[in-house]
């Protein structure tokens, strides 16, 4: 364990923890999705095969990374921020990193009309990893399609069962208190390993979906980064407990229970 405090994760170029990410995509149309990409200054075609490269230049020249802290911009080699394929008629996006995600979701849906492609769900790691650890080769190896599936549907049927409680609850006060369990309990599960995130198509602002995206993804990275450094039972409560804690102490105001 104290070699592991001593040793840094691996992080990607631009600052942020390594963690693979894959957004998937409905393509609704192909012809017109390859050809806006082919007057995109950020995309580049790939030799083989429906695959593109998406660099930190043209279009996107714009974004900014928080935690980039040494790494020096050379204009005449890019940085390569993901990598983008056509499969089975679906659309993926790699990155390396939450932060890149959190980027890409709202840049392509300012670039890519709705009715060429729309972005469906995200798979994901939850964990960092050594710099010597051997990393798994290729997204397909990490994201296994039935257990993410079987992770979303258990949490589906669990939220509607206590959303019927909810439903049926003679007071107010009963119903929040069924709430407050769920999310407490939820909260305190240790996470799985792979994990998807879904996005909804109900007509939110865009601004709010991108920011739930950015929350849900902040808070998994610093509890993996939490538990990389020997907390090994860090959870989101714990991480909640911390936040809370940090914004209401640094005000000197008394929580009451």
């Amino acid at each position: 364990m104290f070699d592991r405090l001593q040793k840094p994760f691996l992080t990607v170029e631009t600052g942020e923890a390594y963690q693979p990410i894959r957004l998937s995509y409905h393509l609704h149309n192909k012809d017109k999705f390859i050809e806006l990409f082919d007057t995109l200054q950020c995309i580049e075609k790939n030799p083989h095969g429906l695959t593109w490269s998406w660099y930190w230049k043209g279009e996107c020249d714009e974004i900014r990374f928080e935690s980039l802290d040494s790494f020096k911009r050379n204009l005449e080699k890019p940085l390569r921020l993901g990598t983008i394929t056509i499969k089975h008629n679906s659309l993926y996006i790699s990155l390396p990193s939450f932060k890149r995600a959190c980027l890409a979701v709202p840049f392509f849906h300012k670039t890519i009309a709705q009715d060429i492609a729309s972005v469906d769900h995200a798979d994901f790691i939850n964990k960092v990893f050594a710099l010597d650890e051997r990393l798994p080769h290729g997204f397909t190896e990490l994201f296994k399609e039935k257990e993410l599936e079987a992770i979303v549907n258990q949490r589906i049927e669990e939220y509607l069962k206590v959303e019927m409680q909810v439903e049926h609850a003679a007071t107010a006060e009963e119903a929040l208190a069924i709430l407050t369990d769920y999310t407490n309990s939820e909260t305190k599960k240790r996470l799985p390993y792979a994990e998807r995130y879904q996005f909804t198509n109900d007509g939110q602002d865009p601004d709010v979906v991108f920011l739930g995206f950015y929350i849900f993804l902040r808070g998994r990275e610093l509890v993996a980064i939490r538990r990389w450094f020997g907390e090994t039972g860090y959870t989101l409560s714990n991480l909640m407990d911390d936040t809370i804690e940090e914004i209401f102490g640094n005000m000197d105001i008394d929580l009451i229970e």
